[in-house]
């Protein structure tokens, strides 16, 4: 019997933007990392239903809002003056948006023309590179990292210049380094710090190099800071907390990681008047804002300072844990200054294969222990390993820790 006809194209099929492949769009083999995954952990269960997945690879916050939050959210939920638009933001979250910054770092912010609300950082990173890019300009972006922005700018037909993030330099840019026809083609520069995956934090002095970058070739700055309250080291650092700063870009932050508000889809961009004024007109024409009721909740939230407090102590805990179990089987790891994620070397063997890369480390683990994390081929073969596993107490992070220990102790893993 002959093979079945592969279903005709849709009459469409040549009407599809260049930006997302084209005609070609939807036939390309290739497998986002994240998606190979899923399936490598789908046919772990599905081949070792007996065997407990231990899952490092979820990037999201394992436990709920604070009751105090949610409480907050069902009452705001009831009233009738909360059931419209909230286009660009309402007061009285900016105001708490404002006062964070004051009361957390001692940034002094105008929350009618400095702040304004995003439903989620990663709008906010789509939506910024439309404010600044035209065909031909350039993004500079930090590698590994979140791609969004890179992704808009290359569809408005600019261009993207990776940053390696490499363990020598401490993992931050090397911005001296960029070749001289970029610098003067760039106009957007995106770190983040506390940075994901690597999980080094900014110092004051690498943020006075970047804004004396920033005035020198005319680049806008963009500050992921989504793991801000997640720091380790020392107290949080604010990019706007350092003098200089609001004069080349904004910071965005979000909800979700320092208050347990993962999917609530909230957020703020704050910094320099006129980009945030350009960030709210091309929001307004994308959006209508997020529900009013989750941005009261939020408020009740940024003005409760014991709410990431509690949250960034237990990932320090949880952290702390992890470390000292993978040094046991071989790993070259310390505890990061940030993030709730721990970025270490890939090991190049285990008994009798070899990996050439960390994807291929990543999969043998999976497929061979059911232990997930997530691999980061960027700038050399790292594995990162995320503390949002689900866990009732410290007795079942410590079980957890232990039954790590023992998988992969016995696959004599190299590095």
């Amino acid at each position: 019997m002959s093979a079945a006809a592969a279903p005709a194209d849709p009459w469409f099929q040549t009407l599809f933007a260049d930006r997302i492949g084209g005609a070609g769009y939807g036939k390309g083999s290739d497998i986002y990392k994240f998606e190979k995954i899923k399936r490598a952990k789908r046919k772990a269960l599905a081949d070792h239903p007996e065997r407990q997945l231990l899952d490092f690879g979820i990037g999201e916050n394992d436990d709920r809002a604070a009751e105090s939050v949610r409480e907050a959210l069902k009452r705001e939920v009831d009233k009738v003056e909360n059931r419209g638009y909230a286009d660009n933001g309402i007061p009285a979250y900016k105001d708490a948006a404002a006062e964070f910054m004051r009361r957390q770092f001692g940034v002094a912010l105008d929350p009618v023309t400095e702040v304004c609300h995003c439903i989620g950082s990663k709008p906010a990173y789509a939506m910024l590179p439309a404010c600044f890019i035209n065909p031909g300009d350039v993004t500079l972006m930090t590698v590994p990292g979140y791609p969004v922005a890179g992704t808009h700018t290359r569809y408005y037909g600019g261009e993207v210049h990776k940053l390696p993030l490499l363990e020598r330099n401490g993992f931050f840019p090397d911005l001296d380094g960029i070749p001289a026809d970029v610098k003067r083609r760039a106009k957007l520069l995106v770190i983040n710090y506390p940075n994901s995956p690597t999980g080094a934090v900014a110092t004051a002095d690498f943020y006075k190099r970047v804004i004396d970058f920033a005035h020198t070739h005319k680049v806008v700055v963009v500050q992921d800071a989504a793991h801000i309250l997640l720091s380790y080291t020392a107290e949080p650092l604010s990019f706007l907390q350092v003098d200089g700063a609001k004069e080349v870009g904004v910071e965005v932050h979000s909800m979700s990681k320092g208050f347990n508000m993962i999917g609530w889809r909230l957020g703020w961009v704050c910094g320099h008047p006129k980009i945030v004024q350009a960030y709210a007109d091309v929001k307004d024409n994308s959006d209508s804002g997020q529900f009013m009721a989750i941005q009261h909740a939020a408020a009740a939230a940024l003005r409760d300072p014991a709410i990431p407090q509690q949250v960034r102590a237990k990932y320090r805990r949880r952290l702390e844990k992890l470390v000292a179990a993978l040094k046991q089987v071989g790993f070259r790891c310390e505890m990061p200054g940030g993030t709730y994620f721990l970025y270490a070397n890939a090991p190049v063997a285990a008994d009798d294969r070899t990996f050439t890369t960390a994807e291929e480390a990543s999969q043998y683990l999976i497929h061979e222990q059911s232990v997930c994390c997530v691999p980061w081929d960027d700038a050399g073969p790292y594995l990162r390993f995320s503390v949002t596993y689900t866990a009732a107490d410290e007795a079942a992070e410590d079980a957890l820790m232990a039954e790590t220990v023992r998988r992969l102790k016995g696959m004599g893993l190299r590095f």
